[in-house]
């Protein structure tokens, strides 16, 4: 089965305007002691947080994602495979460059803690480092639970997101009615199982039998939308603003829910037409390096941020206008151009790096037929504990070397590595980049 362009070229374009917005919002500001403070530009000029109702992008990855799976997960059934041995080389095509980027993080992280690097610079460094990291847990837990979602699928259709919805709308209820935060946690399956879940819905045709069902979806999630952020207690910021509560994103709101089903209506809507635009070769070519690359950029975007500030703030060479002035907003464009420039060189630096992943994905990944399962669930959980703690603290929280979660990551990506028996040939399913799949 050929792959579906446009569902490569979601991939490709969330991934652009995740890089845009992280870029957009990051403001460095030199301070009078020599040090690079970042202050939070969506709670400072809060004008800003309806930029985020364009670049929170994250439905589609899921949306994407469920596509994919469906179609990736009804081939290895159809051909024998096992539940275990499809999640484990799902699984490990994600943890595999994430454990190598965390690996050389926090490499640097512990060299810069021996030399005596200030921890409170340790901490944000890390900090943003990581600060991407919420999607990775989420969606190894979704790609997990991918064989009994699917078989809901095949039995509730429709029913099964549309419940799954309901229950959300119930758990954020509690969670901002009587505080029932732990109840709200939920969401984050919940909410962005949803757009998981569509992804079936979309590969087996159910929401495109009709354009009606696009057509409603569109309309009716923006209406509930913008009467949830005007009506009810929910901000307009679809991106996580210190102190806001309740917030849309931690964990994902009512508000969340509707502009994801939003989302994904207009996404339908625009399939056909963006196929055709597809269809011409130069406009492939120029697509489809973002989706192959699409896992390294993700992880790897906010190095340039890094190598900037010390090549220009530290230096003192960069303008130093008032933040949020007319100046500093002017100095956008060449701050997203320098970054660009930059991130260009680290993605042909980590070309050889991302080579030998993609060989030791092959002579790793876990046997498709996997009959003894232990391991590669046990590796999966401890991975899965090891990148939430970085995605909620960082790789320096408090200016330390978190030692456990490190340990944690390394053993059970080693766990998950460690389930194949023999050589095999490649499944007609797996494309020939490992690492094109980010979502």
């Amino acid at each position: 089965m050929s792959r579906d362009r446009y569902v490569d070229f979601m991939r490709a374009w969330a991934i652009a305007l995740v890089v845009m917005g992280h870029w957009l919002i990051t403001a460095l500001v030199p301070e009078p002691g020599g040090e690079i403070t970042a202050p939070e530009l969506l709670a400072t000029i809060p004008w800003t947080q309806w930029l985020t109702l364009g670049f929170q992008i994250m439905p589609l990855f899921f949306l994407a994602g469920g596509h994919a799976a469906g179609g990736s997960w009804s081939r290895a059934g159809e051909a024998g495979g096992t539940a275990a041995g499809w999640v484990g080389r799902r699984a490990l095509r994600l943890l595999l460059p994430a454990a190598v980027y965390s690996g050389l993080v926090l490499l640097a992280i512990g060299i810069c803690s021996a030399v005596g690097v200030d921890p409170d610079t340790l901490e944000l460094v890390g900090w943003a480092m990581a600060m991407q990291f919420w999607f990775l847990p989420l969606y190894l837990l979704l790609s997990a639970l991918t064989p009994p979602l699917h078989a809901a699928h095949r039995r509730w259709g429709l029913r099964v997101p549309v419940v799954m919805g309901a229950a959300a709308l119930a758990a954020d209820a509690l969670a901002v009615t009587v505080h029932a935060p732990y109840v709200g946690l939920l969401n984050y399956l919940l909410v962005w199982g949803v757009a998981y879940q569509l992804g079936f819905c979309w590969h087996d045709g159910l929401l495109t039998g009709s354009r009606l069902v696009p057509v409603a979806m569109a309309a009716g999630g923006g209406l509930a939308f913008a009467a949830l952020i005007t009506l009810g207690p929910f901000p307009v910021s679809l991106i996580l603003v210190t102190g806001q509560t309740p917030s849309n994103t931690n964990p994902p709101s009512s508000a969340m829910l509707a502009w994801t089903v939003a989302q994904v209506g207009l996404c339908l809507l625009a399939a056909s037409p963006v196929r055709r635009l597809l269809d011409r070769e130069r406009v492939w070519r120029a697509v489809r390096p973002v989706g192959g690359a699409s896992m390294t950029l993700y992880l790897w975007h906010m190095l340039p941020v890094l190598v900037v500030a010390a090549a220009f703030y530290l230096t003192g060479i960069a303008p130093e206008p008032a933040f949020g002035s007319a100046a500093w907003w002017g100095l956008r464009v060449p701050w997203l151009l320098v970054l660009g420039v930059v991130l260009a060189g680290v993605l042909l630096a980590l070309r050889p790096l991302e080579r030998r992943q993609a060989l030791l994905y092959e002579r790793t990944r876990p046997d498709a037929d996997l009959r003894r399962p232990w391991p590669l669930w046990l590796g999966l959980a401890a991975s899965v504990a090891a990148l939430t703690y970085f995605a909620m603290r960082g790789f320096a929280y408090d200016g330390r070397f978190p030692v456990l979660p490190a340990v944690s990551l390394a053993l059970g990506t080693m766990l998950v590595m460690a389930n194949r028996r023999t050589a095999m040939r490649r499944t007609p399913d797996e494309p020939k980049d490992v690492l094109k799949e980010a979502a």
